[in-house]
């Protein structure tokens, strides 16, 4: 399939890098509002359309599908508009700005036949995926601890007065947002939706979270969802069950270190071999769309569309506003 990207940065490289390494996909285009900033990519992967008008691009009938990787409150429009134009389209996470536009979107493309992806490499890792199969063995399960603490350098430029898109309530920036939605996923993929949600954050005078704690009640558990982009901090994942636990190292982005620990001892839970953890998010989505197996992909958007619940009515919670709440929602047919 021929695939076009939205967007430049590092993300772009890594799926691009994953891309190439699953037969019979290529990306022909990139959109990119300077030329400049994608030529060295597009020599990189050897991909030889760069357009600056994004509706040029969607008009080029030899694309197939659309990978979104833009600034997040940009998601909804550009996906959007590649529907319109009869493309699928995987997007980056968060899948949207707002649940109104998830569900926008979903059930635009469901109208049109069409397929749309969350990129979102957590669910689709062999690990996280051992991790589920292996729940049961640690028994009735009453605790959950996640943490992705990842310091960012665009912090000291908020600190020092300016305001980078990832900490603009305008771009639907925020550490919720941004990284806290990882373990959202991992949770919600594992015990489904709460019947409880609230957010404590830290919020800078702008109104965004710069790091906070998403509480998750379910019926007999309770799970504690920790982002931050202000501080340094251990990664870690913690499923504590009555007959035992299992810990993901380094958090849910990449679960790259799984250990069950058990009556029995202790047992390392591994499945992966590529370093680049979007393969394995590209080889699923290629075989939806290879098999056109329209069922899984509206299984994973009902997935997403949970997800986005969770991170709206913890947003609410604490009070964080974004520019697209007040955005107007409908078809543009």
């Amino acid at each position: 399939m021929n695939y076009a990207t939205i967007g430049t940065g590092w993300i772009v490289d890594r799926f691009l890098s994953a891309l190439q390494q699953v037969e019979g996909n290529k990306c022909i285009a990139m959109y990119t509002r300077e030329e400049g900033r994608a030529r060295a990519l597009a020599k990189k992967y050897n991909v030889d359309n760069i357009y600056t008008n994004l509706e040029a691009m969607l008009s080029n009938s030899q694309i197939d599908v659309i990978y979104i990787a833009s600034p997040n409150n940009l998601h909804y429009e550009q996906a959007y508009q590649a529907l319109q134009f009869e493309k699928h389209v995987i997007c980056e996470k968060p899948f949207t700005s707002t649940l109104r536009e998830a569900e926008s979107l979903i059930n635009y493309a469901i109208d049109k036949g069409l397929m749309l992806f969350e990129a979102i490499t957590t669910i689709h890792l062999p690990n996280f995926k051992l991790v589920k199969k292996n729940l049961d063995r640690i028994g009735r399960i009453k605790l959950v601890q996640c943490n992705y603490s990842q310091y960012s350098s665009r912090y000291e430029l908020l600190l020092n007065g300016e305001t980078p898109n990832v900490f603009n309530p305008e771009f639907s920036g925020g550490a919720l947002a941004d990284i806290n939605v990882y373990n959202l996923h991992f949770v919600t993929r594992l015990f489904g939706r709460p019947k409880a949600v609230n957010y404590i954050a830290n919020k800078h005078a702008n109104g965004i979270d710069t790091s906070g704690v998403v509480v998750m009640e379910y019926p007999e558990m309770i799970a504690e969802c920790m982002g931050s982009k202000d501080t340094h901090g251990l990664s870690f994942i913690l499923i504590q069950g009555e007959k035992g636990y299992i810990h993901v190292e380094n958090g849910p982005n990449g679960c790259s270190k799984v250990y069950m620990h058990t009556r029995e001892g202790e047992v390392r839970l591994d499945a992966q071999d590529n370093e680049n953890i979007l393969f394995y998010e590209v080889v699923e989505f290629n075989k939806i769309l290879q098999t056109k197996n329209i069922n899984r992909c509206y299984e994973l958007l009902n997935h997403s569309r949970s997800v986005m619940q969770i991170l709206e009515e913890a947003r609410k919670d604490a009070d964080i506003t974004f520019k697209a709440d007040k955005n107007p929602i409908g078809k543009r047919d």
